[in-house]
């Protein structure tokens, strides 16, 4: 076998990360020359140009961009092999930013224990909440995202998941709606004007179906992307919004508002934390991980699932 360089790696992990030679040179602490030296090596090594001129600029061939998410999981697993491990965790001098992504309801609910939580334990640690645009795994296979919250969906299988809570959904409405005047029937309930909620701009979901079975369709004037927006709507028109109950739970989104039990059956929300399986053994993570079930678990009470 021809004789590989390993410190090629990292090199073409940060040119394919910063796509400039001068960024990747700051980032591994070399000149710039030396870096653009270390790139004609990798382009003799891989048969490709890698990064072209376009402008004063610089970008990837179709050869680097199908490398990218490859060549940092393998730079990252190769650091990991070739150092010390040590198991042994100093939360009181672990100075590290973990970034969770979720949705604004899990944020709402838990961003004040998990920041509480984290502060007391480790004084030097940062937490980073991101929003949660779509469910994709790219974020958490280059460490860009360090959890990920949310349901179950089209998820990488290698993707790790455990079980935080259940969650289920509640009608919510203005303090003084007439809905709540009488008992809310599945016919009063479709009958009523509604907001929806989703990301993907659909205006039906499981309640629709529910509704549906019994022979009724409840009539949805407007769609938004988030549940606060939803709940800012319904707190100043006759719009009945529909949202977690963890969510209902904040007294402070829930001022003015009113919620009640959906007068159909629709499917428990199961709310799993995720991460890529590289992690798995890092002990800052798994003391991450760690502490967001056991905020979880003071909230909603302990689940059998195991990580």
């Amino acid at each position: 076998m021809d004789t590989i360089d390993l410190n090629l790696l990292p090199a073409l992990d940060a040119l394919l990360s910063e796509g400039s030679v001068t960024g990747a040179a700051r980032r591994l602490g070399l000149s710039s020359s030396a870096m653009s030296r270390t790139l004609t090596r990798l382009r003799a090594a891989t048969g490709d140009p890698l990064l072209v001129r376009a402008g004063r600029g610089l970008v990837p061939t179709p050869r680097a961009t199908a490398l990218r998410d490859r060549v940092h999981v393998l730079a990252w697993e190769v650091r990991d092999v070739l150092r010390p491990q040590d198991e042994r965790l100093d939360l009181a001098t672990l100075d590290r930013t973990f970034t969770i992504r979720a949705n604004e309801g899990f944020i709402g609910v838990f961003s004040v224990p998990l920041v509480a939580a984290v502060i007391a334990a480790a004084p030097h640690a940062r937490l980073r909440f991101a929003p949660k645009p779509a469910k994709e795994a790219g974020p958490l296979r280059d460490g860009t995202i360090d959890l990920e919250i949310g349901v179950l969906g089209e998820f990488a299988p290698e993707v790790r998941t455990r079980q935080l809570f259940r969650d289920r959904f509640l009608g919510v409405v203005r303090t003084g709606h007439p809905l709540l005047s009488a008992p809310v029937t599945p016919k009063r309930y479709a009958a009523a004007r509604h907001v929806g909620v989703s990301r993907r701009g659909s205006f039906t979901g499981p309640v629709d179906e529910a509704l549906e079975a019994l022979g009724f369709q409840r009539t949805v004037v407007a769609v938004v992307p988030g549940f606060t927006d939803a709940l800012r709507i319904a707190r100043q028109s006759d719009l009945v919004a529909l949202v977690p109950q963890s969510l209902v739970g904040d007294a402070s989104l829930m001022e003015g508002l009113m919620g009640f039990d959906l007068p159909v059956e629709t499917p428990d929300i199961s709310v799993s934390a995720l991460w890529h399986p590289r992690m798995d053994a890092d002990p800052a993570h798994r003391w991450l991980r760690g502490t967001v079930f056991a905020a979880c678990c003071s909230a909603y009470g302990p689940v059998t699932s195991k990580e």
